[in-house]
């Protein structure tokens, strides 16, 4: 028989188990803690620990508790390092601790009183199993006094919840990254993504948004207040949200784009007008763009703005003003590590490459394809024919217009 998990603690709090480092039993890391299912028994019984919701690699799977040797504060461990890499889908019973308990109201029996969940604790039994037997409550509001009861003494946990907040939930993975949180996002119920997306700010939303399949981001999108979908397209960055604007009606489109500030709608405008399959639809209308009396030392500090992608802050692109694309005449890019063997004085304009041919907004996808390939680049400038730069096409956007819709959810390794 599986030893049981371990610990150093009578108990085990889930939220503490979030973005937790998973390990197999030679120190090898797996992966790391999303969140714990556990199963309804009935009558009032505690429910049962099945085991954890494990990211791998951007996918969820399952592992069964009986194969955790080592559970605490720092580290889970496995018994063994071999994992079924099949996504973990929700079965009917089961229920998400993190996902779909934090935030729950619930109501103690003995007093009555109306206290929101913000913690659950596991503990194991003489049997080797692992129930949840104890939750933490809040009273009031964000604020109020905290409370640890016996599974038994709330009520409230199992039935369905209407108004459902997220502040914990999002308490216990304040440290993932937009892409991270879209994927523990996408796996939800539209209704606790909804309510997640309710609890972000825009700026958050936005970023998570972008990392997101288009039906989910038409779901949320949808759910919103139209002045606040309005305020999260401007948080946006242009091209995604023109794709995103593309996958709803033209009324629609307008709706919004007339609630947007115009110097975010004017750029998402542009990019709407050409074909989602060509270079103009899927590039970015804000890439670094700088003068060509700008020096190497201006052109470093550009490149390292943290919210650029590594593909984006690879080249600089140099133009004549105006210096927001459109710009006035594209003359050509400078590349990282070209800027890293020369002096920080040195003009970008005098050592721009010009050499790469840039691509015309109307360029196919596998024409901007191929010519990445061909000149072995992460990023290339996209001008129109009065020689203006429009933006950049990178392979990241590349990726995104070529992979399969359903990409996330695939469990095969081809196709």
């Amino acid at each position: 028989m599986t030893a049981p998990a371990k610990t150093s603690v009578p108990r085990v709090f889930a939220a503490r188990l979030a973005g937790l480092p998973v390990f197999d039993p030679v120190g090898d890391p797996v992966g790391r803690c999303r969140d714990v299912v556990v199963a309804w028994r009935p009558a009032n019984q505690p429910p049962r620990v099945l085991g954890l919701v494990v990211e791998v690699q951007r996918r969820p799977i399952f592992v069964a508790i009986g194969r955790v040797t080592t559970l605490d504060s720092g580290q889970v461990v496995l018994s063994s390092g071999t994992v079924s890499l099949r996504r973990y889908a929700q079965r009917p019973g089961e229920v998400l601790v993190l996902g779909e308990m934090l935030d729950r109201q619930v109501t103690v029996r003995a007093t009555g009183v109306t206290v929101t969940v913000v913690d659950a604790a596991m503990e194991s039994t003489r049997l080797r199993d692992w129930n949840l037997t104890k939750v933490a409550v809040r009273e009031g509001r964000r604020r109020g006094n905290l409370h640890t009861y016996d599974f038994g003494e709330v009520s409230g946990l199992s039935q369905p919840e209407t108004n459902q907040g997220a502040a914990n939930l999002l308490a216990a993975f304040e440290k993932l990254r937009p892409a991270d949180l879209a994927e523990m996002l996408h796996d939800l119920s539209a209704k606790r993504r909804a309510e997640v997306a309710a609890a972000l700010d825009d700026d958050a939303l936005a970023d998570v948004l972008e990392e997101l399949p288009e039906d989910d981001q038409v779901e949320i999108l949808a759910g919103l207040e139209t002045e606040r979908a309005a305020d999260v397209l401007e948080a946006m960055d242009p091209d995604d949200a023109a794709d995103l604007l593309g996958e709803l009606s033209t009324e629609e489109q307008e709706r919004l784009l007339e609630l947007m500030e115009p110097e975010e709608a004017d750029p998402v405008r542009r990019l709407l007008v050409y074909a989602d399959d060509t270079a103009g639809g899927i590039m970015t209308s804000q890439p670094v763009i700088l003068p060509p009396d700008a020096t190497v030392a201006e052109a470093l500090a550009r490149i390292r703005h943290p919210d650029l992608t590594p593909s984006l802050a690879a080249q600089v692109y140099v133009a004549r003003p105006p210096f927001e694309t459109p710009t006035g005449r594209y003359l050509g890019i400078v590349f990282f590590q070209r800027l890293l063997r020369e002096q920080p004085g040195t003009l970008v304009g005098g050592i721009v490459d010009n050499d790469i041919a840039p691509l015309d907004p109307d360029a196919s996808l596998r024409r901007v394809t191929r010519q990445l390939a061909t000149y072995n680049l992460v990023a290339l400038p996209v001008v129109d024919e009065g020689g203006r730069l429009l933006g950049a096409v990178s392979v990241d956007d590349v990726l995104d217009h070529t992979l399969p819709d359903d990409w996330r959810d695939r469990d095969d390794d081809d196709g």
